[in-house]
């Protein structure tokens, strides 16, 4: 089976800072990955590089088998962002949040058919906002943001969806609402990578952890992460060797 995500010895500089170098990694169908590293560890740029924001200076990344430009132009990866990269000000209700997961299965005037509102109201069903949904996004609280994006993943029908920090200012009870909402998606075949620094919701969430300092220096199971030589690595005290090619530790 072609695997949902391969990243194969990409490297990405901005100017003489090395964000990501010979990083790789291979994610397969219906598994949910936390990825684990430090504030400038390369975390934000390898979701880049996925949704082919940023065209790495070495290496290629696959998204079922497609470079990963084709893969987002086919509405093959969603998104869920950082609080902070929202303009939570912006007039737009959580239903049109959600619609906008349908975009690019519309024509170019964006006119919603029966089948994109069908879409719309099954993801704000399954993520518990339909009584919220015509509420300015901004006004909701930290939890109900991001189960608002979880929700324009789901209508938006993505094979692979990418998490940054979703737990960032999120209450336990919704955390935990985001976390069975992952992993029932992960049952239905999506492949979830989240960015995250909550070690302790990690068992729960995740079947497999990356750690990551500008290149991988584990991928595999939860509990060998959380190992504390592995983390010691992975923040920075323990800087790998050059030659460490990302092998699981």
């Amino acid at each position: 089976m072609t695997p949902a995500l391969e990243v194969d010895g990409v490297s990405v500089a901005y100017g003489d800072v090395e964000a990501l170098t010979e990083c790789s990694l291979t994610l397969e169908q219906g598994q949910v990955t936390g990825l684990i590293g430090m504030n400038g560890s390369g975390k934000s740029t390898l979701f880049k590089s996925v949704m082919g924001v940023v065209t790495p200076q070495a290496g290629r990344v696959r998204v079922a088998g497609a470079p990963a430009r084709e893969a987002r132009r086919a509405q093959r990866i969603a998104y869920v962002p950082q609080s902070e990269d929202v303009d939570w000000d912006f007039p737009l209700s959580v239903w049109d949040v959600v619609m906008m997961g349908r975009y690019g299965r519309m024509g170019p005037m964006r006119r919603p058919r029966k089948a994109d509102r069908a879409a719309v109201s099954e993801a704000l069903e399954r993520v518990g906002l339909v009584d919220l949904a015509g509420r300015q996004i901004g006004a909701l609280s930290g939890g109900q943001r991001k189960r608002a994006f979880v929700a324009r993943g789901i209508a938006q029908e993505a094979s692979l969806m990418l998490l940054d920090e979703p737990f960032a200012g999120v209450d336990k009870r919704s955390e935990g609402t985001i976390v069975a909402l992952l992993r029932e998606l992960a049952a239905e075949g999506h492949t979830v990578l989240v960015s995250t620094h909550d070690l302790h919701a990690l068992p729960a969430l995740a079947d497999q952890a990356i750690l990551l300092l500008r290149r991988v220096l584990y991928q595999g199971d939860v509990a060998g992460a959380l190992e504390p030589q592995n983390l010691t690595r992975a923040f920075g005290l323990d800087l790998p060797d050059s030659g460490d090619g990302g092998e699981s530790a």
